[in-house]
């Protein structure tokens, strides 16, 4: 996210969603879905989603067009969406882009709108599952890196563990099943009630694609 700041108040959001997390591990959370449409969540949503660029989705709308639209206009929009249970994920446009070794690695790109509403997601869950994390795991944590895992491997080989077991998950998405990967995002032992939008099984495996 480069140097962009996340505001007090959703610091303040996660901060207590986490240590609630972390205190109570058994601890089922309700009232969650209503956070994903706040106005600082979804403002910071789109912050996060404009720093990290990308293509437009298949309507063809990049950030240049909700601005001319009218941003807070726009995040309104979104956030009533939400709110009325009317937001439905658009189909993923899919593109391919070559590997060096010759083969295409299939990627899917969401609309602008899908993609601030699963940041929005993030921004409140992650603090949830941050706290069930093991303090080994270091990849998509706030705050942590491939290089502050070598170091603590380093520092582990020095203190008699001399064996390294590299793994890697060929195709998982591709793989796993659909069914499966939805339910881990569910995550049934956090939730009192569903802490997402209706219909989001598309974000777990890419929706109706559009080449």
């Amino acid at each position: 996210m480069g140097n962009l700041a996340t505001p007090s108040s959703v610091q303040k959001l996660q901060r207590a969603l986490h240590a609630k997390a972390k205190a109570e591990p058994g601890y089922r959370f309700y009232a969650l879905y209503d956070k994903i449409y706040r106005e600082d969540i979804l403002a910071h949503a789109y912050a996060q989603c404009r720093a990290n660029k990308g293509a437009p989705g298949v309507d063809g709308q990049e950030f240049a067009d909700v601005e001319a639209y009218g941003l807070k206009r726009w995040l309104g929009e979104l956030a009533l969406a939400l709110k009325e249970e009317k937001y439905r994920p658009d189909p993923i446009r899919r593109v391919y882009i070559p590997k060096a070794n010759g083969k295409l690695r299939p990627l899917g790109i969401s609309t602008l709108r899908d993609r601030v509403c699963m940041t929005a997601a993030v921004l409140v869950l992650d603090p949830i599952f941050d706290a069930d994390l093991p303090p080994e795991q270091y990849a998509y944590r706030q705050g942590r890196n491939a290089q502050q895992a070598v170091i603590n491997v380093e520092e582990t080989l020095f203190r008699d563990h001399p064996e390294v077991v590299d793994a890697d998950l060929a195709d998982y998405f591709g793989a796993s099943g659909q069914a499966w990967r939805f339910q881990r995002v569910q995550f049934p032992h956090r939730q009192g009630e569903r802490a997402a939008p209706p219909g989001i099984e598309p974000w777990t495996h890419g929706g109706n694609e559009m080449s």
